[in-house]
């Protein structure tokens, strides 16, 4: 009797979270009461879109193998060095995590115009390179992995960088496909922030060229606004189909150490 009933709530909130993507594919299919592909063509063919699709991918890629890369250091810091002040440290790192990001929406744009970096791929990628939540995330699934390996490598006279890349994140892959998941996730429906930091149609991103696309005067123009969201979102959901078993691996491991 569990099962059934804990099976139908699972139904029923797989159907409210699958309706508006339903409904999102079936407006950008329509086209005078038919279907066709018409507003997936003229969406591809109009404007920049191309650009806009390339700026995301390229962000999202620099941006999630700097986190893969700084937030693994900065999480094995953490769980194998004694630092003194770590424990403080590692609490002010989290506790950003509560912090909402327009509160630093301004004092980045300043730092950014005072390094001559708006409009560039730098104010897009640099500032993101490591999320408070990853290193918390790295560092709690560091601390139950036996140093074991690690001691041996430095025995046979590994360096730490060779320990780090070598020996760790071979063991962590599950903890990395979360933060690369993660990371993508919020980079790619990342909008504030590109629309503040860029100012050029060359540099703009997916969000940001969405919220643009099909702006009519006095309407919205639904059907190439929902193909366009169709073609963002194919992306995510390709990597999450490939990941998920890592995903749902390292968040229960991590989540539980």
């Amino acid at each position: 009797m569990r099962s059934a009933v804990a099976c139908a709530i699972l139904i029923a909130a797989l159907l409210v979270m699958a309706y508006p993507l339903a409904w999102m594919v079936s407006v950008s299919l329509r086209t005078g009461g038919e279907t066709s592909l018409r507003f997936y063509r003229e969406v591809w063919r109009a404007g920049p879109f191309d650009r806009y699709f390339f700026n995301s991918l390229a962000v999202a890629a620099v941006v999630v193998a700097g986190n893969m890369v700084f937030c693994t250091m900065a999480g094995y810091a953490f769980a194998r060095y004694r630092i003194p002040g770590g424990r403080v440290l590692f609490f002010l790192v989290i506790s950003t995590i509560m912090l909402p990001k327009q509160v630093i929406l301004v004092p980045m744009y300043i730092l950014m115009q005072k390094l001559h970096l708006l409009n560039t791929y730098g104010a897009l990628t640099l500032p993101f390179l490591a999320d408070p939540f990853n290193i918390f995330l790295m560092r709690q699934y560091l601390v139950s992995v036996p140093p074991d390996c690690e001691e041996a490598a430095r025995l046979e006279g590994a360096g730490e960088f060779t320990v780090l890349f070598r020996i760790v994140m071979p063991l962590v892959t599950p903890a990395l496909a979360v933060v690369a998941i993660h990371t993508s996730l919020i980079n790619w429906n990342s909008f504030l922030f590109p629309f503040i930091l860029t100012d050029s149609t060359s540099m703009r991103t997916l969000p940001v060229g969405l919220a643009l696309l099909s702006q009519g005067e006095h309407s919205t123009d639904w059907g190439h606004l929902m193909a366009g969201a169709v073609i963002s979102v194919i992306p995510i959901v390709l990597a999450f189909a490939v990941f998920q078993r890592r995903i749902i691996g390292g968040l229960t491991a991590g989540m539980s150490r």
